[in-house]
């Protein structure tokens, strides 16, 4: 008779993950627009407004997983069965702001936006925000009616685009929007070459140069006022498409936008899954958060390497595996797991990459002694680092406690081309999940 259970309770769970896209969905997209609020110690989500875009260009396959845990999750359950008929995750910049003092002395509000297949019957949309510690901090329901006169209908946002790579369908490849950002409308053509440099720079890259023939990239023309963006430090403010500006958080090099609403406004009737700021700037800078955005300058020499990096916290959804020395973090607990695949505290290791670790290998790993700069470095050398998989201390921004795959990787530091192999198989995973 368990057997019996165990068999209905597996083919029910299979019924429910491969359901027929078309039996709850139209091909049209539901975005959702809310507050989340709060300071250090307290989180609150509000409902804004919802819209109607035609078509859906996420995925129409294993609507009711999801890969990452995220530091939030969006949750779509039909209201009638109660059955989860879509599910999606992401961390936002709110929650990256509660850790920061500023957090401890002012309450604030942020802008998020999220893409859900637009039903075809009433639905209960739940968003669950988490801590540091994988617990929930605030979650909110609410019932959508798809048939509620005041759901906008949204037709054309007005700003032309073009493919720059077009590898196949919406739905069986991740579609990256890149948005123009401090481009004046004379800047257009610098704008689709950077757009091209973009490209190049991605799928130069394994494992996304393996992967090419997954991914659709989209060139969206928003001209700006002004050229070039905002610069807090220096009193520059410019008048540009979707108001990014250095110096969030009071970091020089950290270049972000809290206006989410305004960047899918933009996005608006074009298909995407990922969406690039590309700012017309020489200065360093960027950011990247998973599920939500990936901010990059032009112009700096760093371009390159600085797009791969912010693009595998943004798609990817991988932590930084660098630390800042002795500065106390609390980012990440040592008492709890993060959710990041290639960091662990070792709380629950054997989840992580313990499978990729050659016998023998001690955990903690000792660091490998090298003395040497990596520019002019045999490519061999570099590889033998970087490909090489323990667990080795600091990570996360934390010095002690937090622990990284590889001594070096391309989430730990510029000079390093390569993924690890735990970052490599993540990415490749995840991609898969998306589209196949």
């Amino acid at each position: 008779m368990k057997k019996i259970i165990l068999l209905v309770l597996i083919f029910n769970y299979h019924n429910i993950c491969s359901q027929d896209f078309n039996t709850y969905f139209e091909d049209a997209t539901l975005r959702l627009d809310y507050i989340f609020a709060g300071d250090s110690r307290a989180t609150h989500i509000y409902f804004h407004q919802s819209s109607k875009i035609d078509g859906w260009a996420g995925r129409r396959n294993k609507l009711s997983e999801k890969y990452l845990n995220g530091n939030g999750q969006i949750i779509v359950k039909d209201l009638q069965t109660q059955n989860v008929i879509y599910c999606n995750s992401f961390s936002t910049l709110f929650q990256e702001w509660q850790s920061e003092k500023e957090a401890t002395e002012i309450k604030k509000s942020f802008e998020n936006s999220y893409l859900v297949p637009y039903p075809k019957r009433p639905v209960e949309i739940t968003i669950t925000l988490t801590d540091s510690h994988n617990k929930i901090s605030a979650q909110f329901s609410h019932i959508i009616n798809p048939k509620d006169i005041l759901i906008k209908k949204i037709r054309n946002n007005l700003y032309p685009y073009k493919y720059i790579l077009q590898s196949g369908s919406q739905s069986s490849c991740v579609d990256i929007a890149i948005i123009s950002e401090g481009y004046t409308k004379s800047e257009m053509n610098k704008f689709h070459s950077d757009c091209i440099r973009v490209v190049d720079a991605l799928f130069s890259h394994e494992p996304f140069a393996s992967m090419k023939n997954k991914f659709n990239v989209i060139a969206v023309d928003c001209p700006s006022e002004d050229s070039g963006p905002s610069i807090p430090r220096f009193d520059k403010w410019a008048n540009t498409s979707v108001n990014t500006h250095y110096d969030t958080f009071y970091t020089d090099r950290y270049l972000m936008t809290s206006n989410i609403w305004r960047v899918y406004d933009v996005l608006s009737c074009i298909p995407f899954e990922q969406i690039i700021v590309m700012v017309n700037s020489k200065e360093y800078g960027g950011g990247g958060i998973f599920n939500q955005i990936n901010v990059i300058t032009s112009d700096h020499y760093t371009f390159k390497e600085v797009l791969v990096h912010e693009f595998g916290h943004g798609y990817g959804g991988l932590g930084d595996e660098y630390d800042y020395g002795n500065q106390a973090s609390t980012m990440y607990p040592t008492d709890t797991e993060p959710w990041e695949p290639n960091l662990t505290t070792l709380v629950d290791f054997s989840h992580k990459w313990a499978d990729l670790i050659p016998n023998g290998t001690p955990i903690p790993t000792p660091p490998i002694n090298f003395s040497f700069n990596y520019i002019n470095q045999p490519k061999s050398l570099i590889k033998k680092i970087t490909q090489c998989v323990g667990v080795f201390e600091g990570g996360g921004y934390q010095s002690k406690g937090v622990y990284r795959p590889a001594q070096e990787c391309r989430m730990k530091v510029n000079e390093v081309e390569d993924f690890c192999p735990v970052c490599s198989r993540h990415l490749i995973k995840l991609t898969k999940f998306y589209t196949e």
